[in-house]
């Protein structure tokens, strides 16, 4: 019996089933709406405010993923499961409902919560209710509930969007979470719910790192919103954001990750680097190709189709045994494809150049990031000793959710600069309208492209740093077994750095 054969045996049969299936949910919910979001942009007269939409799910994911860690070590992942999934069912009904854009954006916080919440409560999950010879089948069972959602998710979503408006992408999909939960919730209970340990005294909340992460939300928040002002008042909430931020981020990100220190720092770095340049560049492709191409929701959704694929496959490269020895010439090349493919997007701003230019471009481009994101796991593993590998891979999460915010805020304030907030009155022509500005879309993808070049020389600073000491059993080839928090955080880093908006 194989151990995709084991995960769906009688004892595993529910659980798995249903923390795949919320897992699909969030996947779906990803791709969903990225396609419905420039309409509903546009209804809501909110274009100007468009990268905020995004930024709020990943400035609440922040906090939320530190809180649930600590809530599932010392309760159980029931409770974080649970309210997170409750929380993002709420935040897509708030947003599906909203009329106005700061109501709409005011949702994909609260489902940026939850969604922290469930991410992290599901990993805590494996590492319990699963066997060790079980756990890489459950999460190949996790990444492959990317692909498919990648693939008919846009069409599906771009259907609604056309045919019964918007709202019922968001307003839709809480329906489905009552399969989800029926399955897994009974199943957690059984077999993950309570601390580790019963008769042991409970720890108390890490009040430190919950204020460092709340620290980091808010500070955040403060830059989004001042980049979209675009007011000299504005200095004020940047410089409130920025006081509050830093001294949150150099706590919590291991000691030289801004200046690339060899080793675990630049390997933490380089992950921030790619999601960052990479989220941010994709949240503006289904808005230009609607604004500046004239393509449908449905039809701009499947530019980036084939991503899921070639993510996949990126994964699977850089896994086989015989790259190895490349890794950090592999990682290089995984970032120049990135900023190659934010580089060509804009170039169909131009009319003579097809639109199938962009799903082409995309397919490298998340092909590159398959090889990065997962690379960045690996090492952080091989860079982390034991008990450190908790911290420093929420480190690693950390930079990935953050650079997400604050990139997409300087892309949201250059769209914003040079016009972008009046895009929605373009016509479905190619661009023909006034309202049409194609510079500022540029302004968005040339800064994006030059930030992950700049990840592509990060990647040659990956090795030379500290190693850590290796225990006995780990040297004779059997690595022990690491705590609740470890597994946690160290799985968080196998997910698509979008997968929790």
């Amino acid at each position: 019996m194989t151990d995709t054969d084991g995960v769906l045996r009688k004892p595993y049969r529910a659980l798995s089933i249903g923390i795949v299936s919320v897992v699909l949910l969030i996947a779906f919910e990803a791709t969903a709406v990225g396609t419905a979001m420039p309409v509903a942009a546009r209804e809501l007269d909110g274009v100007s405010l468009y990268a905020f939409a995004f930024s709020g799910y990943f400035t609440t994911s922040l906090f939320g993923m530190v809180l649930s860690g600590q809530w599932a070590d010392r309760r159980g992942p029931l409770g974080p499961v649970a309210t997170g999934i409750s929380l993002f069912a709420a935040g897509l009904l708030l947003s599906g409902t909203a009329g106005s854009m700061w109501l709409f954006i005011a949702g994909r916080a609260v489902q940026g919560l939850g969604g922290g919440l469930v991410i992290v409560g599901l990993y805590v999950i494996v590492s319990r209710a699963y066997p060790e010879h079980l756990r890489p089948s459950i999460m190949a069972a996790f990444a492959a509930s990317w692909v498919v959602p990648s693939v008919v998710g846009p069409l599906i979503a771009g259907t609604v969007t056309e045919h019964l408006g918007w709202r019922w992408v968001f307003v839709g999909i809480p329906v489905l979470v009552a399969v989800p939960l029926a399955l897994a919730l009974p199943a957690i209970r059984r077999t993950a719910s309570g601390p580790v340990d019963p008769d042991a005294p409970v720890a108390a909340f890490d009040r430190r790192r919950i204020r460092l992460a709340l620290g980091i939300s808010l500070g955040a928040g403060l830059l989004q919103y001042a980049g979209q002002d675009l007011r000299w008042l504005s200095l004020l909430p940047a410089a409130a954001g920025a006081a509050v931020l830093v001294p949150a981020v150099l706590g919590l990100l291991p000691k030289g990750t801004y200046r690339a220190a060899r080793g675990l720092p630049s390997v933490v770095l380089l992950r921030g680097v790619a999601a960052g340049s990479f989220i941010a560049a994709e949240s503006f492709v289904p808005l230009m190709l609607v604004t500046q191409r004239g393509l449908s929701p449905t039809m701009a959704g499947l530019s980036l189709a084939v991503g899921g694929a070639t993510w996949a496959l990126g994964s699977y490269v850089q896994a086989r045994p015989g790259m190895e020895p490349y890794r950090s010439r592999l990682v290089a090349l995984g970032m120049v494809l990135v900023a190659a493919a934010i580089l060509a997007a804009p170039t169909v701003l131009i009319e003579a150049v097809p639109v199938w230019v962009v799903g082409v471009a995309w397919g490298f481009g998340c092909f590159g990031m398959g090889v990065v994101i997962a690379s960045t796991s690996v090492l952080l593993l091989r860079l982390s000793a034991p008990a450190d590998a908790g911290s420093n891979s929420a480190a690693l999460q950390i930079s990935d959710g953050l650079s997400n915010v604050v990139l997409l805020a300087a892309g949201g304030a250059a769209f914003a600069a040079l016009g972008g907030g009046s895009v929605g009155g373009a016509a479905h022509g190619a661009g023909e309208s006034a309202g049409s500005h194609p510079a500022a879309f540029v302004a968005v993808f040339l800064p994006m492209a030059a930030v992950a070049l700049a990840g592509a020389w990060v990647g040659t600073r990956l090795h030379g740093g500290q190693v850590p000491e290796v225990s006995v059993t780990e040297e004779a080839g059997v690595r022990e077994t690491p705590g609740v928090a470890d597994v946690t955080a160290v799985a968080l880093t196998d997910v698509r750095p979008d997968s929790v908006g």
